[in-house]
């Protein structure tokens, strides 16, 4: 699993930054038209294969599967509604969102391809129910998971990669530190170097 997981909320992010080197990046696409979703997901599948990047889909695995998608994020809600029997007979892998004890418990029985924690930090990106988690938390979830990877995610810079890759987290996702940043593509560069 590469270190550097991009997520971003549409394709125009996408086309923009997987050319840099993303290997690994999440299209998180929400409030849109099924229609609208199903193009942008043909069009990410386009660009992801040009590039050589892995294309993950949050949420819609069902437009995902029917497009041809080898990989989804699912949250804690979606879990209640997806087919783990039709995912597995199409190959597609999943990974899957906790945040407690309990969610972890729910997600490793699903023999997922990674788990995410988070928010590991404060985020700007959106109100959380949860507090931050912190680094303890990271090293507790990497004991439980054991070689399932970690995926940490939230408030994450390049500057707090080597204490999060320390703690035991096997890649870090990263939303807000490039879309809110004054360059996203030189953000995107940086963050390519700290994971490499």
């Amino acid at each position: 699993m590469d270190r550097f997981y991009l997520i971003v909320e549409d394709t125009t992010w996408l086309d923009w930054l997987v050319p840099l080197g993303v290997r690994l990046v999440q299209l998180r696409i929400k409030d849109r038209p099924a229609d609208d979703i199903r193009s942008q997901i043909r069009h990410a599948r386009r660009t992801c294969a040009a590039h050589g990047a892995q294309l993950v889909i949050n949420d819609h695995w069902r437009i995902a599967l029917d497009e041809g998608c080898d990989f989804v994020h699912l949250g804690q809600e979606d879990m209640d509604c997806a087919d783990f029997a039709a995912l597995n007979r199409a190959g597609c892998r999943y990974g899957l969102s906790t945040h407690d004890e309990t969610e972890l418990e729910r997600a490793l029985s699903h023999d997922p391809a990674y788990v995410a924690l988070g928010p590991v930090y404060p985020t700007r990106l959106k109100k959380m129910k949860w507090e931050p988690q912190g680094l303890e938390r990271v090293w507790q979830w990497k004991e439980a998971a054991g070689e399932t990877p970690l995926v940490a995610i939230g408030g994450l810079t390049p500057e707090r990669l080597s204490d999060v890759f320390t703690a035991g987290a096997d890649s870090a996702a990263v939303v807000t530190d490039i879309r809110q940043s004054t360059d996203p593509e030189a953000r995107t560069l940086a963050w390519l170097e700290a994971t490499r």
